[in-house]
């Protein structure tokens, strides 16, 4: 007779929860059982705004009609097709439409199932590239302090959040940080994009490139705003001055947009709204609006073309997964399209940004309050931390939020939102009343 315990169908001991401290939820569970547009209902028949997007990606809403529609017809027509020497029309259809919308330049696809997938395919592509091109000797990668480039070890390598790097030893080898763009001394309650220091702090990527070479530096990767580090928004000039030095040096210059792609400054991609092109771009969550799992890598013709040498019978790149292009994926992912289309949700941000800075800079003389910044429909609250016991200010926060029926996403002691971008200005005041209660109730 085996010993091994069977879990009940509703004991929650069974799942190791992601980034979660497991022991506290599972004594006080939180659970989402239902969901529509901008709300969430728990399993004690609550409604819950939804202030986060879920987790930055529901930017359409939950549970919209044309993609649930989209996702069922799928799964009864054909539910898979292998992408290795095989496809279906759904993924070549989605490839077009996505580099209908990309920034100009980005002509090609790669499919993931993930942000973290996303990444691990930009940093194998640059390599490879550099490869291609004869000039191998280009295998150093260049991320950034507090960046976040999801949880595998080529993200966990050029990412610079120590606690999700601190447990797995040496990780890749040959990488480097520049520093992060967070200056609260210059540009503490910055409105929009922060006044001081880019060109500086970006320079600093030439100090780099002298310690180690150009020639051994394959690509230099980074969020345009970083966001699960607690909103870090470039001051100006900064973006423009990483392209131009990664220009003269021959670097390639990746664009993390699993956070800001889709719509969430207002325009479909951060490159558009800063109006500075990298050589690829990685995007996640919105591009399903959460729905089911995908990612899509955005190369450059250059890029692409390069690989596309040699005898045609020969695979060029030996990089995919089982579920590249998911037939079901590619649905859900070609209705969310047609959703964000149908509603000017890729530039609503830019119409409400205005209305949600004020909102959310009005919290400004709440206690414990240290900073507030913002761009598109993103903001972020910094808290100060309680004295040895850092975290738990905003976690406290976060756990009282939910219970006024607000959802809210914390990392240290800053308060992170990212609505759907469907909300509406009552939406947004009802927002930050709860907000605001909250924060002025001695958390």
């Amino acid at each position: 007779m085996s010993n091994r315990t069977t879990a009940k169908p509703n004991d929650l001991s069974a799942f190791w929860m992601p980034f979660t401290a497991n022991r506290q939820f599972k004594k006080e569970p939180r659970l989402f059982v239902g969901a529509k547009d901008m709300h969430y209902t728990t399993h004690d028949g609550r409604t819950v705004l939804d202030g986060t997007a879920g987790l930055w990606c529901v930017n359409a809403g939950h549970c919209r009609p044309k993609i649930t529609e989209a996702i069922a017809q799928q799964a009864g027509e054909l539910d898979y097709a292998p992408a290795f020497q095989l496809g279906h029309p759904k993924a070549f259809e989605l490839a077009t439409r996505l580099v209908d919308i990309a920034p100009e330049g980005m002509e090609h696809v790669l499919y993931t199932n993930s942000g973290s997938e996303s990444v691990e395919t930009a940093l194998k592509v640059a390599l490879a590239y550099h490869r291609a091109k004869g000039d191998g000797s280009r295998t150093r990668l260049i991320g950034r302090e507090r960046g976040y480039h999801g949880v595998n070890f080529g993200g966990i390598s050029v990412g610079g959040i120590v606690s999700n790097r601190k447990m797995f030893g040496t990780l890749l080898t040959g990488v480097d940080h520049m520093p992060h763009t967070h200056m609260p001394a210059k540009n503490a309650f910055s409105r929009g994009i922060p006044d001081h220091g880019g060109v500086d702090i970006a320079t600093e990527l030439e100090r780099i490139v002298t310690l180690h070479d150009a020639s051994t530096i394959a690509a230099v990767i980074v969020e345009p705003v970083a966001g699960s580090t607690g909103v870090l928004i470039p001051p100006k000039g900064y973006l423009a001055k990483l392209r131009e030095i990664c220009t003269k040096h021959g670097i390639l210059l990746i664009f993390d947009e699993v956070i800001t792609g889709f719509g969430r400054l207002g325009a479909p991609f951060a490159a558009q709204f800063f109006d500075v092109k990298p050589d690829i771009i990685t995007t996640a969550k919105g591009l399903t609006n959460g729905v089911i799992p995908m990612g899509a890598v955005f190369v450059t013709k250059d890029i692409h073309d390069t690989f596309m040498t040699g005898p045609e019978h020969l695979i060029e790149f030996f990089h995919g997964y089982t579920y590249s292009g998911n037939p079901i994926a590619s649905a859900a992912a070609l209705a969310t399209l047609d959703t964000y289309k149908e509603e000017g949700l890729l530039t609503r941000a830019a119409e409400l940004g205005p209305y949600w800075e004020n909102a959310l800079h009005s919290l400004k003389d709440c206690p414990n309050v240290i900073d507030i910044r913002n761009v598109g429909l993103i903001g972020a609250i910094e808290l100060a931390p309680i004295a040895g016991e850092p975290t738990k200010r905003a976690f406290t926060a976060f756990l009282k939020a939910y219970e006024k029926g607000l959802l809210i996403r914390t990392t240290g002691d800053i308060i992170a939102l990212s609505p759907p971008l469907i909300i509406t200005k009552a939406q947004i005041d009802e927002l930050f009343d709860k907000l605001r209660d909250v924060l002025m109730n001695n958390i």
